[in-house]
């Protein structure tokens, strides 16, 4: 594809292999990870990666279709998924919710099944779930009188460079991010936002400033957690691109830069995405010691002794 080119839904999609058989009764993925909670103390939350219809949203980046229907999941599904792991991850008193799309798109998660999933997380201290700007409204409201632990809601701001923003086909402005986030800050409810590290059409260079841009936007329109997520392919569209020269994931030591930034603003928790990290490196000898102290940078939000390797790539 050329730079003139406009990428469209359907491009994206043209590119796309077979999904992922999924039993729409039980979620496609869990785990239990530390996280370090708003009050500095460091907890286990579990994490539910619901089984659940499409996203209406066909981003350019995103590979979370592979484990998604095409149909909305029979009545009572989702609430049978979050029992079954739950019933996996006793002890734990924070959750994420996260289901390939938005939990306030109604063909996802019915309205009417708010009350079934409150009774399950209602033990709980905190619950975080995921959704698209454009489609935050009086729905969050309802979901949040109708559960006991505090609602934290994840928004993709992606990145503030508005004409990459645009070309990743998310359908949205940093604006709309900030009205969402502004609307759910009256409303007592707290947000994070997800922000994207070397994007198509970026330098490593450009990757790290805009990334940095993002989490000051971030900031500044109010959400209190920020995770930097490192762009990788594994989608067929960023395969395509990444074969015409337009994408290149970023490098491990990159990760590191924009996670130290981001403490060091002590504006609220900055956390770095850590699935898969390995495949951001480029030196095996350094690799273990940079995923552990980035792991330990999201724990204790300090910033940590370098990493000293012969590769010559050490922050400082």
């Amino acid at each position: 594809m050329s730079d003139t080119e406009k990428i469209t839904t359907s491009w994206i999609l043209s590119y796309r292999g077979i999904k992922n058989n999924v039993d729409p009764f039980k979620p496609y993925a869990w785990m239990v990870e530390k996280e370090r909670t708003r009050s500095g103390t460091i907890e286990d939350t579990g994490i539910i990666f619901l089984t659940n219809r499409e996203c209406p949203y066909s981003c350019l980046m995103c590979d979370l279709w592979k484990n998604t229907t095409d149909d909305t999941v029979p009545p009572g599904a989702i609430a049978a998924q979050i029992e079954w792991a739950l019933e996996k991850m006793p002890g734990i008193r924070h959750l994420k919710l996260y289901n390939s799309g938005s939990f306030f798109d109604e063909k996802a998660i019915p309205v009417n099944e708010y009350k079934e999933i409150a009774n399950l997380v209602n033990p709980l201290e905190s619950v975080i779930v995921e959704c698209h700007p454009k489609l935050i409204d009086e729905k969050c409201l309802k979901f949040r009188d109708l559960i006991k632990p505090k609602l934290q809601i994840a928004l993709g701001l992606e990145t503030v460079n508005r004409e990459i923003l645009q070309k990743l086909n998310k359908t949205m402005t940093p604006e709309d991010f900030k009205r969402s986030v502004n609307y759910l800050t009256k409303e007592g409810i707290g947000s994070r936002a997800f922000i994207l590290l070397r994007t198509p059409y970026m330098s490593e260079e450009e990757g790290i400033y805009w990334a940095e841009r993002s989490v000051d936007f971030a900031f500044d329109s109010g959400v209190e957690c920020c995770t930097v997520i490192p762009v990788r392919g594994g989608n067929g569209a960023m395969e395509a691109l990444a074969i015409d020269g337009h994408f290149t994931p970023p490098h491990l030591t990159t990760v590191e830069e924009v996670l130290e930034y981001g403490i060091k603003l002590r504006r609220g928790r900055v956390f770095a995405d850590t699935w898969d990290l390995e495949i951001f490196s480029e030196c095996n000898k350094c690799l273990n010691k940079r995923i552990e102290r980035i792991s330990q940078m999201n724990l204790v939000q300090e910033i940590l002794g370098a990493v000293e390797c012969e590769c010559g790539k050490a922050l400082h």
